[in-house]
């Protein structure tokens, strides 16, 4: 239970027990002056107050009055009754309209509440005014006026307990909002830096896997006639499986791949036609268009990758002459990839298996959507195929600040 639902309850009961007080106290005053005075008929007044006081105490004990409409009104009912009788044996006895005032608007209907207030100050005023004789205005000011007051009274009350069970209500769906919110941030977070793990370890790991494979298989081909061709070839993929166990341990630490640490965009891409020109039998040329400039580091790696996976298609699927060209385009960083080999047709590519791959572009795709840049495929079979990818620079921005993939 919160705080503030304690308090609540804390300050409900007080209340109830003033009213508890109070109607004992009125009781008392009345059974009191009755036998103060010897009035007449004052050990029917005692008798008379008693009965009230039992039929109020009857209440408090009986679980059902708090839960039922019902038996709330047969309770006022009885405690009426008593309280008439009390009235009919002793003026004193109008003191206890007060109390059932706010029981009746509290535990009843509003529209019955109200007729029920209605009718007790009707009878209050009689039973006061019946000793006398006489009725006057000033007679009927008394009862009417603590019934407006104890009708302003519990309404008001019912109204800022309404107001603020809205506002606990509003609090908590609020709370579960921001709950629920923070939970779909994190699954979003989840998925997204898994979408990113796969597009690394694509571009990285089954890219140094894939080509390991291609040159340990060439190995094998070559080595029951050209024993010096195939130690070529494992020796390439003994430099192959290096690099990749630093993109690998690179990868693990978060950092930029070894590709591009201490080095420019422009040597990177040079340096990687000419590793995949000596490993594999495609010939890759790098060409630059534009003067260099600063990049930011996410714009790097994911050109690099980009240009990597591009590479690593053409040698599984096209085995032609490449060129890599990067063009520095003022506010937009272009790399294109066009190679003359068998081509495809970029309508019918197969969904990503995990089996299989398949995930080269849709990988490319996301890392150039990610920076709000583009990706285009051309391509036809027997055609060759052409890539372009293009990524906006921020030209009022620091051209050399390091930005997270």
């Amino acid at each position: 239970m919160s705080r503030r639902r304690v308090l609540l309850a804390g300050v409900t009961r007080a209340l109830a027990w003033c009213l508890h007080l109070l109607v004992v106290g009125l009781l008392v005053l009345a059974a009191g002056r009755a036998l103060a005075d010897s009035r007449p008929h004052a050990g029917l007044v005692v008798a008379a107050a008693a009965a009230c006081g039992l039929a109020y105490a009857a209440g408090p004990v009986l679980p059902q009055v708090s839960r039922s409409r019902r038996a709330a009104a047969l309770w006022l009912a009885a405690v009426g009754a008593a309280w008439m009788a009390l009235l009919a044996l002793s003026a004193d006895g109008v003191w206890m309209a007060f109390p059932l005032y706010f029981l009746q608007l509290h535990l009843l209907p509003r529209r019955a509440g109200l007729a029920s207030v209605a009718a007790t100050a009707a009878a209050a005023i009689a039973g006061f005014a019946a000793p006398q004789g006489s009725f006057n205005a000033a007679m009927a000011i008394g009862p009417a006026l603590g019934a407006a007051v104890a009708v302003a009274v519990v309404w008001g009350y019912q109204a800022l307990y309404r107001e603020s069970e809205q506002r606990r209500r509003l609090i908590e769906e609020l709370t579960a909002t921001r709950a629920d919110l923070a939970k779909a941030q994190h699954t979003a977070g989840v998925l997204a830096e898994r979408e990113r793990l796969a597009r690394e370890i694509h571009d990285t790991l089954a890219q140094g896997l894939s080509s390991i494979q291609l040159l340990l298989r060439a190995a094998e081909r070559a080595l029951p006639h050209a024993p010096q061709n195939a130690a070529r070839y494992v020796d390439q993929a003994r430099q192959a499986a290096v690099d990749n166990l630093a993109e690998a341990r690179r990868f693990v630490a978060a950092l930029a791949p070894p590709t591009l640490e201490g080095t420019t965009l422009t040597d990177a891409l040079e340096r990687l036609c000419a590793t995949t020109s000596a490993r594999h039998r495609i010939t890759a040329r790098f060409h630059l268009t534009g003067d260099p400039i600063p990049l930011p580091t996410a714009h790097e790696v994911a050109l690099l990758r980009i240009a990597q996976s591009a590479l690593a298609n053409t040698v599984r699927h096209a085995e032609a002459t490449t060129e890599v060209t990067l063009s520095y385009l003022g506010d937009h960083i272009a790399v294109d990839i066009v190679d003359d080999g068998h081509g495809f047709d970029p309508d019918r590519l197969a969904a990503p298996d995990p089996e299989n791959g398949g995930f080269g572009l849709a990988a490319m795709r996301a890392r150039a959507h990610a920076l709000g840049g583009t990706l285009t495929v051309e391509s036809t079979p027997g055609h060759g195929t052409a890539l372009a990818a293009q990524l906006p620079l921020d030209q009022t921005a620091d051209p050399t600040r390091e930005a997270r993939p």
